[in-house]
């Protein structure tokens, strides 16, 4: 998927465990087929995972980043009935393996990736649970940092028009009116303070599962991100998740103003103009993903 991308096999997964871990050697090790940009995941044995960042980096800001994530999970479990992950080590650089990697828990469930909740009214109750919940996670004074999404919307401004670049020169996307969309997103104002906010509720971060025939949340993946946010940028799973009927029922369970609701469609179309080109041969799942939400967002009025 990147240019850069490392390659991690299962002996080295193996060789890792044992020299480092070896309470859990000898365990099972095999990978997982996920559809994830950011690390390979293996399953260890039944209960365990272990993932390994797909991009090299700075070794001692990525272990900052794998123990900040561990301090978001455990505070999903605290203020959320959700199950996410938790984090049991990290691992150190060796052998075929130049960063660090960490070793964590392993869900039960689906991703909604393979099992589809878009028309569920019951998971979309749910996910107004889990980011009421999340928005309740004091940000103990901190405010929103970075250059990712949940900022200013007009600092995305270089990104989107390679965005809409590249759409065009790989014709992938009727460019035009996704450039005007962008030019009204944009100057969209910002009236509420920072709150807590996962960061990425897309359907490979989010686990499903069957009660009484109907399809609920179980669990949430990826927590690296939570922290201080436009309240806006959680929205996005409104169109990344859910089809009309659906996200009308997490609009109204939010209680949200015309305003962050079109600042939430500006969220999920800058993350879905990039799903599109960027995964065009090498992650097909998110590039279907980018556009059945840009689809959301220019057909469905809700």
């Amino acid at each position: 998927m990147h240019e850069d991308q490392l390659s991690i096999s299962t002996p080295t997964v193996a060789e890792l465990l044992a020299t480092q871990f070896p309470q859990w050697a000898g365990l099972a090790v095999r990978p997982l087929e996920a559809v994830g940009t950011v690390n390979a995941v293996f399953r260890i044995g039944a209960e365990l995972t272990a993932r390994f960042p797909l991009r090299p980096g700075d070794p001692a800001a990525i272990e900052a980043e794998f123990a900040a994530e561990a301090e978001a999970a455990r505070k999903l479990d605290a203020y959320t009935r959700f199950q996410a992950p938790q984090q049991l080590a990290i691992g150190a650089p060796g052998p075929g393996c130049p960063m660090p990697w960490v070793v964590q828990t392993w869900l039960p469930g689906t991703t909604a990736t393979e099992v589809d909740p878009a028309g569920s009214t019951a998971f979309a109750r749910d996910l107004v649970e889990l980011i009421g919940r999340i928005r309740t996670i004091p940000t103990e004074g901190r405010p929103f940092s970075g250059s990712g999404r949940g900022g200013d919307l007009k600092q995305h401004d270089d990104w989107m028009e390679t965005c809409l670049q590249q759409s065009e020169s790989l014709q992938v996307l009727d460019v035009a009116p996704l450039r005007a969309l962008w030019q009204r997103f944009r100057e969209l104002p910002r009236t509420a303070p920072d709150v807590t906010n996962h960061k990425d509720l897309i359907p490979g971060n989010l686990l499903v599962h069957r009660d009484a025939g109907q399809i609920r949340l179980a669990g949430v993946l990826d927590s690296g991100g939570l922290g201080p946010a436009d309240p806006a940028l959680d929205l996005v799973a409104a169109w990344h998740l859910l089809d009309g009927p659906a996200r009308a029922v997490l609009r109204a369970g939010l209680r949200c103003d015309d305003l962050d609701w079109e600042r939430g469609r500006a969220w999920a179309f800058e993350q879905a103009m990039g799903l599109v080109w960027y995964y065009r041969e090498t992650n097909p799942t998110m590039s279907r993903m980018g556009r059945r939400t840009l689809h959301r967002l220019t057909h469905e009025k809700v």
